[in-house]
């Protein structure tokens, strides 16, 4: 029941990402757009921090006392005093052994900042600071500036360029409120693309679905079709939206901040880069070991779909076999190795956020010490250290996102490329429609010429079919199992395209018309009563939508099962999907009256009534006869009982036609035909 799998790698990483972008179509300038809005945010994201440190240097500035200031105003009374002192021979001046009236004659008043400075000001400042020195303590310092006049306090006080400050201020919440703009116009746009992409997928592959051959669904099991068509294509719409532009963003912001630590102070940049530099080696080394996890949890959540299909799909053979402990020991054989990809993948790439934590606030340490360090020594600001603690952030964090965001998109390339792998599968030959068959017009004539066909090209299963069907006639194909009954009718309706010889509708080649116009002109009823979910209007009026409630119930006479009909609680607005009240023969005969809806010269019933039991036989047979009136009809059976009032019976075995006839010459010749009769019939 399930097929392994080799589990392998995604095979073109690079190229499955170009034609995935190639694929996007109308969304790929959206996408581009997308990327450039996540790509400036991250730049402005990069640029606030300097400009934040402008702003903290202001405050810091603004806070404490202007102490160059100070500087200055001792400068210009020494440089006053120097000049009068200039006479002296060592050019040397001593103000400790100099009184207050002789210094008065030495200085005179000046102006900083608009601000006077009277002598008497400048001899109370010579006071205060002449016996300072370098054992003296902060404290002490701070309580002898206290003491300073008026004029010099103003000077020296804190304060704060509130001009300066609203500047940068304005300028920092502008960056902001645009890196917020940019931030949702990305990811809305991804969304919406995403979205977009998801449903094109969607309908490309329902496409591409009716342009496969049927070999293809008997070599592939439908829950991995269906795996493809849901969950790889979520795969891809999901992720797509929140990694892409995200890798992109956090690729911008791990340079951007590099190169900005380095521009705004390199000592600490590099202390950064050392400190982070061991977490990003480490993700990177992750994200290798977790890659092939991710690509096998694709295909083995495809092999999980298909087996659960197959067993639901088949749960009362499962039950009847008593089936259900192998059952279960295959669903939970695959189930563990969905737990096993999913729990490596998800321990390997989960492990790194918590290291790169660490990585971050160790960057955080390591910045503070040597900011303090140079801050100490008036080679940086504070400003500077406020700018690194957000750089850290900047640095750190998109190491662990892209380490994420790479994960993410070997999951958007596993899908992908399952994706892609169904969409490039062989098509049905391309058809050169040359002519066609207006249904009206049809006369019901079909010539077999020397067809033949194998599903191997290198095995024949049908080697020199031969027939001729005239107009209204009913044809009978009988013949042991695997005799190659059904695959006439396939290639009839152009399922298979036949390997040799040709097939002649009214004198048309199939070759020459086009699937969809041969289909038009068959109704086929097969073995498998399929009926869709819904009621048994909206069956019988499938593709016919105009059929009013009076002509549903002229159908159902016509087959016999009007009256059953009637007996249902619902009558025609039952559901018919999983009604155990319904018999397989009364869904037979339903599939017979919706196909007397067609009016279509041609007839196919395949085994028809080979779920059916004796009574309900009859009824079959009955409306089988109503809708070959005026049809030329197929009709395979094992039955033989069935096709006895046949006008010709083809009995094929082995690929071939080894007898052909009425029932009664068939049975006069005592040949292969005669001994298939008779053995249905022996005690």
């Amino acid at each position: 029941m399930h097929r392994q799998r080799e589990k392998e790698t995604v095979k073109d990483l690079k190229g499955t990402f170009i034609r995935l972008f190639k694929n996007l179509d109308q969304w790929r300038y959206m996408m581009i757009l997308s990327i450039l809005l996540a790509l400036f945010a991250a730049i402005l994201s990069t640029v606030a921090p300097n400009k934040l440190a402008d702003v903290a240097d202001i405050i810091g500035d603004g806070i404490k006392p202007r102490t160059e200031k100070l500087e200055e105003i001792s400068k210009q009374i020494y440089q006053n005093i120097s000049i009068h002192s200039s006479m002296s021979q060592d050019n040397s001046f001593n103000m400790n052994n100099v009184n207050e009236e002789i210094l008065k004659s030495y200085l005179n008043d000046f102006t900083i900042d608009g601000v006077l400075i009277t002598v008497e000001d400048q001899i109370n400042f010579i006071n205060c600071f002449k016996d300072v020195d370098s054992s003296l303590s902060n404290e002490d310092l701070f309580n002898k500036m206290q003491k300073l006049p008026k004029s010099i306090q103003t000077l020296i006080d804190a304060k704060i360029d509130l001009k300066k400050l609203k500047y940068h201020t304005i300028f920092l919440a502008i960056l902001y409120f645009l890196n917020s703009i940019f931030g949702y116009l990305e990811g809305f746009i991804m969304a919406y693309v995403g979205i977009g992409y998801s449903k094109k997928l969607r309908r490309e592959i329902s496409e591409k679905i009716n342009r496969l051959p049927l070999k293809y669904f008997d070599n592939h099991e439908t829950g991995d079709i269906l795996s493809r068509v849901t969950n790889d294509v979520d795969t891809i719409g999901i992720n797509m939206s929140d990694s892409i532009t995200s890798l992109v963003a956090n690729l911008t912001l791990f340079l951007g901040s590099i190169i900005m630590m380095f521009i705004t102070n390199w000592i600490m940049a590099l202390t950064a880069i050392f400190a982070s530099v061991f977490g990003f080696g480490f993700s990177f080394f992750l994200l290798k070991r977790s890659q092939k996890y991710f690509v096998q949890r694709q295909k083995e959540l495809g092999d999980l779909n298909g087996h659960i299909e197959e067993i639901y799909s088949g749960h009362n053979v499962v039950k009847a076999y008593n089936g259900e402990e192998n059952a279960l020991e295959e669903f939970d054989r695959i189930n563990n190795n969905l737990y096993n990809c999913n729990r490596k993948s998800q321990f390997l790439s989960g492990i790194m956020q918590p290291i790169m934590h660490f990585i971050g606030n160790f960057g955080y340490v390591a910045v503070c010490v040597v900011g303090a360090l140079l801050v100490m020594n008036r080679m940086t600001t504070f400003g500077v250290i406020v700018a690194f603690m957000i750089y850290i952030r900047l640095f750190t964090n998109p190491l662990s996102r892209i380490a994420q965001n790479m994960t993410i998109m070997q999951s958007i390339a596993a899908a992908a490329e399952r994706v892609f792998e169904f969409m490039d599968e062989e098509e049905m030959i391309a058809e050169k429609i040359t002519k066609s068959i207006d249904i009206k017009k049809a006369q019901g004539n079909i010539e077999f010429q020397h067809v033949q066909f194998g599903y191997d090209a290198n095995k024949l299963i049908i080697k020199d079919f031969n027939a001729s069907v005239k107009a209204g006639e009913k044809i009978a194909i009988v013949g042991p199992t695997g005799a190659g009954k059904t695959t006439m009718v396939n290639l009839l309706m152009k399922f298979y395209d036949i390997q040799g010889g040709d097939i002649l509708i009214d004198g048309v080649s199939i070759k020459e018309l086009s699937r969809e116009n041969i289909h038009k002109l068959f109704v086929m009823v097969l073995q498998d009563t399929w009926l869709f979910d819904g009621t048994i209007r909206e069956n019988l009026r499938f593709n016919h939508k105009k059929l009013t409630d009076e002509e549903v119930w002229k159908l159902c006479e016509a087959v016999g099962i009007d009256h059953f009909i009637k007996t249902l609680p619902g009558g025609l607005d039952s559901d018919v999907s999983d009604n155990e009240v319904i018999s397989s023969g009364q869904k037979q005969l339903l599939t017979i009256a919706r196909g007397m809806v067609e009016d279509a010269p041609f007839l196919i019933l395949d085994e028809a009534t080979s779920n059916v039991d004796t009574r309900t036989e009859e009824l079959v047979q009955k409306a089988m006869d109503k809708l070959t009136q005026g049809r030329t009809s197929f009709i395979i059976a094992h039955r033989l009982s069935t096709i006895k009032n046949a006008d010709l019976i083809l009995v094929m075995n082995e690929g071939n036609i080894v007898e052909q006839g009425t029932h009664e010459n068939l049975l006069k010749k005592k040949g292969f035909y005669a001994k298939l009769y008779n053995s249905q019939f022996q005690k």
